[in-house]
């Protein structure tokens, strides 16, 4: 049994000491930053990772950005892949949607929309709460963005199409493959755009509304920037939220001390617990950029030009950063000053996940009706595969049963 070091002032027994359940890879045991032989820098120390995230001399590489970036009819990039003042500037103007105080205003939307999905599972019986999940998840950040206007139900299923298949065509594909994967990609977009984007773009133009796609219009984005900023925010917030809401069931529901210690507990502290299952489980375990410029990090110089890799689960369980039993779930881990609870699982620096606080709000008003019912059980455990546009975990499957 591991014994958690004092400084973690854990609570909970741990039985094992990795209670990590979506990490593919073990832990890297070397140096914080590593050349491959392709001349991609990966860095594992959290100190390393911050390092990298904050600088002005790197910008996006992850999420399909540089092919983003070649699109030549955008002349806003999406807020994911802007750099520079056109970044901070379209962050400054639409951190009102983001703040906890915009974000209680969507409280007792989730607390409607969280009864509803668990008074189905209630009455169903057997439900997969990966489907829950993402049918919470899509409706809060739709509000949010403003997709409210569909013209035909089934928006969920388009937007969870363009996380579960990937963008990019395999490496080393035939032509044939490319074209069928590209054709396959514009059927998508332009469903996307027919049924769930013009139809708000349509009602905010007569009446525009306190969400992002008035926002866009106010700045006269094109229908096709708005489409692709869509996409962005359904990709990055959406499909993440999801996994996480089934990442956090499946450690409290295994946990009975630490569920029950959830249930009782008041909003900071149950924040706490989630925030310490997202250091634990990072819904996005890689994220990349390249650099502009020369860039120390730790001691080591990476060129201008260098693609970094940055190793999420490593940095949140660095022991210099995080303490011992970096593995098991503390949720009063004692944690340097200015390092939140998630570590680095919303990222850092000016594309720090904008988010942050609205995903770990819907998370915990669902979780807490899910878990308050009596007779819950899982009938089976989600299955764990890993998605390479996201660089990140996928859970499916998770199937629970309320016994009555």
């Amino acid at each position: 049994m591991t014994t958690p070091s004092p400084a973690t002032r854990c609570p909970f027994p741990h039985q094992a000491r990795n209670e990590q359940k979506t990490n593919p890879h073990p832990l890297h045991a070397g140096p914080a930053v590593v050349r491959d032989a392709q001349g991609t820098y990966h860095v594992y120390g959290f100190e390393a990772a911050r390092t990298v995230l904050r600088s002005e001399h790197t910008k996006q590489a992850g999420f399909n950005a540089e092919a983003i970036g070649d699109v030549p009819t955008l002349n806003n990039d999406p807020v994911l892949f802007a750099e520079g003042e056109q970044h901070h500037e379209m962050r400054r103007q639409t951190a009102r949607y983001f703040t906890p105080t915009a974000v209680s205003g969507y409280r007792r939307m989730m607390e409607r929309l969280a009864d509803d999905l668990v008074d189905e599972l209630v009455r169903t019986g057997t439900m997969n709460l990966d489907d829950l999940s993402l049918r919470m998840a899509v409706q809060v950040a739709a509000r949010v963005v403003g997709l409210t206007d569909s013209a035909l139900p089934g928006m969920a299923s388009r937007i969870a199409g363009f996380v579960e298949n990937d963008y990019a065509a395999p490496e080393h594909a035939s032509s044939l493959v490319v074209r069928l994967k590209t054709l396959e990609n514009q059927r998508r977009v332009l469903a996307f755009y027919l049924l769930d984007v013009r139809p708000a773009i349509a009602r905010r133009r007569k009446q525009p509304r306190e969400d992002l796609i008035s926002h866009l219009l106010s700045r006269n984005y094109s229908d096709l920037e708005i489409v692709t900023e869509c996409l962005t925010y359904g990709t990055a917030g959406m499909a993440t939220t999801r996994e996480f809401i089934s990442a956090a069931a499946w450690h409290l529901l295994e946990q009975p001390e630490l569920r029950l210690e959830y249930l009782h507990a008041n909003e900071r502290e149950r924040h706490a617990i989630l925030l310490e299952i997202l250091r634990l489980e990072p819904v996005v375990g890689e994220l990349y950029r390249r650099t502009t410029a020369e860039l120390e990090v730790n001691g080591q110089v990476i060129p201008q030009g260098s693609r970094v890799a940055l190793h999420i689960y490593d940095a949140n369980a660095d022991r210099s950063t995080v303490g011992e039993a970096p593995l098991a779930v503390c949720p009063q881990r004692s944690l340097p000053r200015g390092v939140q609870g998630q570590v680095m699982s919303f990222g850092d620096g000016h594309h720090r996940c904008p988010g942050a606080f609205l995903a770990i709000q819907e998370s915990d008003i669902f979780l807490r009706r899910l878990l308050t019912l009596r007779g819950l059980r899982v009938v089976r455990p989600p299955r764990v595969s890993w998605n390479d546009l996201i660089k990140g975990y996928e859970l499916r499957g998770f199937g629970l049963e309320v016994v009555r």
